[in-house]
């Protein structure tokens, strides 16, 4: 038989390609090394992102300006993670990974310093724009990274490990950051989380290998990955099963202060079980989701839906709240470990630009659901807004689950 040589020059190429693509292999004990500095990066940098919500009025009182104006800051830093995590492989195509995670944690310091110091709203609204940009490519670099450290049945392991980092951060660094800020200044919080991210980019630097990028990125390769049978449909579905988780949560200090004989203890209590609920759920759900991917994919949607409907009609029913906290807490800390793991498995040829897919959906989600559920609570109440929110997150859950069997028929043709 006679070989075509475009077709010799085609497989050359792909294969060329796809061994630049890789990283060098790593022994076990590398691997995980490695993974546990990129826990350290979610840890900072998802730490510093929600530091302003613990510090809002002496922020506020030292800048002269309002409480809500301060919280603006969490919603910028969403809106640049979400230009990011589209826009960074597009702008950096081939810049080795390594280097471009280190440098965004190195973007991330100067963010911090910045607030530390600033004199004015002004200053530290562009500071965490910079901090934005620094999540949004953080997160659209690391599952890209953890594939590559990883076999490919161990993604959800890995991205387990990097993803405790978020749940960390919620159960422990934000808490800190509000002592630290009662004992020493707000200014001190931002010095400190600067301080951490240095230690963090150094760590990075040393354990990672050089990871070149994946071949055939930027914006045209954003477009056919979206494009993709199913990636359509369940980004959509992300967005909706995130945006219903952060409807509730934006506004559970409310619906919680709704249950009979409520007050601040018994909200800080709740509030910690659900932090408690999302480290164990991370570990958990990404323990299990490599084998049970299908399941776990409408489970965990599904679970978040009807634990944000208990807590809104907690107020009715009070034994709920506690038991839906947990369960809501374990849910949404596993989630980002389903949702990373499903990309894989709908694109495993363009992990890197269903990576910034996802973190787009995520960021778009944050912002829709704080926005929307604002919307809500004004209109309807905390009760009814709750309810909608947990029927749009099972709807999601149902559609995402249903992307995997498009994905099967399309590997099976």
């Amino acid at each position: 038989m006679t070989t075509n040589p475009t077709e010799t020059t085609s497989t050359t190429s792909t294969t060329t390609g796809a061994a630049a693509g890789r990283a060098a292999p790593l022994s076990p004990r590398r691997a995980w090394l490695a993974l546990a500095t990129m826990f350290l990066g979610s840890f900072s940098l998802v730490t510093a992102e929600f530091l302003p919500p613990g510090v809002l009025t002496p922020v506020a009182h030292d800048l002269g300006v309002t409480e809500g104006v301060v919280g603006l800051s969490v919603s910028v830093t969403a809106l640049t993670a979400l230009l990011t995590a589209l826009g960074l492989s597009s702008m950096f195509p081939r810049t080795d990974r390594r280097t471009l995670l280190v440098v965004l944690a190195l973007g991330a310091v100067v963010s911090n310093v910045l607030v530390a110091v600033a004199p004015s709203i002004g200053v530290l609204m562009v500071a965490r724009l910079l901090l934005g940009a620094a999540l949004g490519g953080y997160w659209s670099m690391s599952l890209v990274i953890a594939a590559r450290l990883v076999a490919a049945d161990r993604v959800g392991r890995a991205m387990m490990i990097v993803n405790a980092g978020t749940t960390v951060a919620t159960v422990a660094g934000v808490p800190l950051g509000v002592l630290i800020s009662a004992a020493a200044g707000w200014r001190v919080v931002f010095w400190s989380a600067a301080a951490l991210t240095v230690v963090t980019a150094v760590a990075m630097r040393l354990a990672l290998p050089l990871i070149a990028p994946t071949p055939g990125i930027g914006w045209s390769a954003m477009g056919r990955a979206l494009r993709s049978p199913g990636v359509a449909v369940g980004v959509v579905s992300i967005v909706a099963v995130i945006g219903g988780h952060f409807v509730g949560f934006t506004y559970v200090r409310p619906a919680l202060s709704l249950l009979p004989g409520s007050d601040v203890g018994t909200i800080a209590v709740l509030l910690a079980l659900f932090g408690v609920g999302g480290l164990v759920g991370n570990f958990a759900i990404g323990a299990l989701v490599d084998r049970h991917l299908p399941v776990l994919l409408l489970a965990v949607p599904v679970a978040i839906g009807v634990s944000v409907a208990a807590v809104g009609l907690a107020a009715f029913a009070p034994v709920l709240a506690y038991p839906a906290v947990v369960v809501w807490g374990a849910a949404f800390g596993g989630v980002l470990n389903v949702v990373q793991v499903w990309i894989t498995r709908v694109l495993p040829d363009q992990v890197e630009a269903g990576s910034g897919l996802v973190v787009a959906g995520f960021q778009t989600a944050i912002i829709l659901g704080s926005a929307v559920g604002g919307v809500g609570v004004d209109a309807v109440g905390v009760g009814w807004a709750y309810l909608v929110a947990a029927v749009v997150a099972v709807a999601g859950g149902i559609l995402v689950r249903s992307t995997l069997t498009r994905a099967s028929a399309r590997a099976a043709r």
